[in-house]
């Protein structure tokens, strides 16, 4: 044995010494302490949107999950016949309910919460509004960032609104002036920091 691998040895021995001593064992098999604590999966089983079907027409609303806007499956019910300038603030009415709804169990287990509380109602166009014009009992404005965000990207993203630039207009109760949201990348990705930007909407 040569002296460099006595030295090795010998060292080792001292080392297993010393580990025996502390009350540590020596070993050479890697130690398992589990698995990395799991983050909210913000993700929904399928079983939880069709526990809904049959109850009205298919839409998605955006929820709160992990201090972003995600998308979930809800239902809105619209009475057959119904005319199309009915239909929209029909469908927004039900967005905006859909928004203010408890979070089912399977959402809140995913992470999922809203920024919509109350009861918010939602009306067409007053007199020289813009065709695609929603009037909400409560101004746009005073509504948290959340809620806000909530609200704009779920109507932009519905047929509800008319535009196809992710845009909707919004106002107060009749005689508040109109402005024009847009829902981008950044308020879906930072809605609490990230205020929809928004232009005046001018009158027709």
């Amino acid at each position: 044995m040569s002296t460099r691998a006595g030295r090795c040895l010998a060292a080792a021995g001292v080392l297993a010494a010393l580990l025996s001593g502390c009350g540590i064992r020596a070993t050479q098999v890697p130690t398992d302490f589990g698995a990395a604590p799991s983050r909210m999966p913000c993700a929904l089983s399928g079983t939880d949107a069709s526990a809904q079907a049959g109850r009205g027409i298919p839409v998605q609303v955006f929820l709160l999950c992990a201090s972003q806007l995600v998308t979930v499956d809800r239902f809105v019910r619209i009475p057959d016949g119904t005319a199309e300038a009915e239909r929209r603030v029909l469908v927004a009415q039900g967005l905006l309910d859909q928004l203010a709804a408890t979070p089912s169990p399977a959402e809140k287990q995913a992470g999922y919460t809203t920024g919509v509380t109350g009861t918010i109602k939602v009306a067409g166009p007053r007199g020289k509004d813009p065709a695609d014009t929603f009037r909400l009992s409560t101004r746009p404005e005073v509504l948290g960032s959340y809620a806000l965000a909530q609200i704009v990207c779920t109507f932009a993203d519905s047929e509800a609104t008319t535009a196809d630039d992710g845009s909707v207009v919004l106002g107060g109760p009749e005689g508040q002036p109109l402005r024009r949201y847009t829902c981008t990348s950044e308020v879906r990705s930072r809605p609490g920091s990230v205020t929809p930007p928004s232009t005046e909407a001018l009158e027709d």
